[in-house]
């Protein structure tokens, strides 16, 4: 494989981007760009998926510098699928952005910034280097920001403040911990600095350093205790940012978390319990924060923070088996939270609320779409054999193995509270009778818009609906591509070897 090829779908992401703002004003250009764009995209993606999965991880040197001096790219198996997973969730939000979002927030740049925030996440999962990983979630924070405010709305501005705020301060965390570690070990290259930690006898300031770092990426997933920002902002802009909002960009700092403490940091006892512990308390603050909540996508809000628990917990019992599920759940989560914003989005386009109390009637008005939008919503219950149910398998078995039955209970309390959640807003939104909402002057409801508005409404919840069956009826694929990418994770000398050139024994 051509080396330089990794930096296709990232440098394909910043010409688009660039290329949108000659079409400033020209919405229906931007629109056409960005579906036919991020359409390519897709393509680049799966190639170097492909690509990967052939031949194995690989790596560019920026510049000819080798590493780890220089700013090294790498793409291993779990970096090409998160590439995967957000090109197929961009292009699926870029056609439901043609349709949804209006000519007054193109104008100020929705579409190029979108495109730089798909940019901003590419880069970080294919970064092998920490401090240019800290750059790319700068770029993520300040695209967000603009996306999330762009409409300039009193309840947008209110929750961008929040948002920005906490992620700023879980910027400086994070370049602190840079900061400390590059004191400690003299590199910023992040296989080397796998090789120097391992080496190294300063174990407390190195737990130090990982505890700083978990608080920065904690943030940033919204673990407890440090998820309020995350319900008070996502619920806020377009159904289109909140989608790839809910489905990749807490995700960033999962993927962050999995990464460090796999590849870099020396796992012990403490580390392992206090990541066990925010896990069960992610999980039951964000499955008890769903359930008293009336918008349909605060609900979803929540949620998000209650399945990133499930993704902690497989990271905290440190086995192959247990990383494995969350993988796999990762996987299975940014599809269905991507969908069901833009279930929502739906719902309130067509009804004009979002609100549990005023929806119903739902199924009997529009049953196709109901049957639609049962599919992520069982997906994500995890009803057997939709695509929610196996990483809780591997999570369950991993935990029975190593006897984390405490941890057990709480993942199991977790799936059952979603299901309870998941019960009730079908019973307010889909079964109940309509309560009759009274229909908002200049508002532009969905039977208002032109067929092919609709058609591009649909369709981007048809796509993810049928990625979430493909991954429950053919979980067998799924899961060897987890157990892969587990293994890779598991045993770094592979990663190492790739970026350094030659195999040094490392932490087991």
């Amino acid at each position: 494989m051509i080396a330089h090829f990794l930096l296709y779908p990232l440098l394909f992401q910043f010409a688009l981007a660039i290329v949108l703002m000659f079409f400033w004003h020209d919405t229906r250009i931007q629109r056409r760009l960005s579906v036919a764009g991020s359409g390519i995209a897709l393509l680049l993606a799966a190639f170097l998926f492909a690509q990967v999965w052939q031949y194995g991880t690989v790596t560019f040197q920026a510049g000819g510098w080798q590493a780890p001096f220089g700013i090294t790219l790498v793409v291993d198996m779990l970096s090409a699928t998160m590439v995967l997973l957000t090109c197929l969730l961009g292009l699926a939000i870029s056609i439901y952005s043609s349709a949804s979002i209006i000519s007054e927030r193109a104008k100020f740049g929705y579409f190029p910034i979108y495109h730089l925030l798909l940019m901003g996440l590419i880069g970080a999962f294919v970064t092998g280097d920490i401090f240019n990983l800290y750059v790319w979630f700068e770029v993520i924070i300040i695209s967000s920001f603009v996306l999330l405010t762009i409409g300039g709305e009193k309840p947008q501005i209110e929750s961008a403040v929040k948002y920005f705020t906490l992620n700023i301060l879980a910027s400086v965390i994070f370049l602190t911990a840079i900061a400390v570690l590059y004191g400690i070990t003299g590199t910023l290259n992040m296989a080397d600095l796998s090789v120097k930690i391992a080496a190294s006898e300063n174990t407390g300031l190195i737990n130090i350093t990982a505890l700083i770092f978990f608080v920065g990426f904690g943030i940033k997933s919204a673990v407890f205790p440090l998820y309020f920002w995350l319900p008070s902002s996502y619920h806020t802009p377009p159904a289109a940012v909140s989608a790839i909002f809910g489905g990749l960009l807490t995700k960033v700092g999962v993927y962050a978390m999995i990464r460090v403490f796999t590849l870099i940091f020396i796992r012990d006892e403490f580390i392992d319990n206090l990541l066990m512990t925010v896990a069960v308390l992610t999980i039951v603050s964000g499955g008890f924060g769903a359930l008293v909540q009336n918008n349909i996508q605060k609900v979803f809000s929540y949620l998000i923070i209650c399945h990133i628990g499930f993704m902690i917990a497989g990271l905290s019992m440190h086995s192959e088996l247990a990383l494995t599920g969350a993988i796999f759940y990762m996987i299975h989560d940014i599809v269905v939270k991507g969908n069901l914003f833009l279930v929502g989005g739906m719902i309130y386009k067509i009804k004009g609320s979002n609100s549990m109390k005023e929806l119903g009637g739902f199924y009997g008005s529009y049953p196709k779409l109901s049957i639609l939008m049962l599919i992520p919503l069982f997906s994500l219950i995890g009803i057997p054999p939709l695509s929610g149910f196996w990483p809780k398998i591997s999570l369950l078995k991993a935990g029975f193995e190593d006897n984390y039955y405490i941890l057990i209970g709480f993942i199991l309390l977790g799936s059952f509270l979603t299901l309870f959640v998941i019960a009730k807003m079908w019973t307010n939104v889909f079964w109940k009778a309509s309560t009759g909402i009274p229909r908002k002057p200049n508002f532009k409801y969905f039977g208002d818009l032109k067929f092919k508005d609709k058609l591009n409404m649909v369709l981007p919840i048809v796509i993810l609906a049928l990625v979430s069956l493909y991954i429950g009826f053919f979980a067998e694929h799924v899961q060897l591509l987890s157990e892969r990418i587990a293994f890779e994770l598991s045993n770094t000398s592979g990663y190492i070897e790739a970026v350094l050139g030659k195999v040094t024994p490392v932490n087991p």
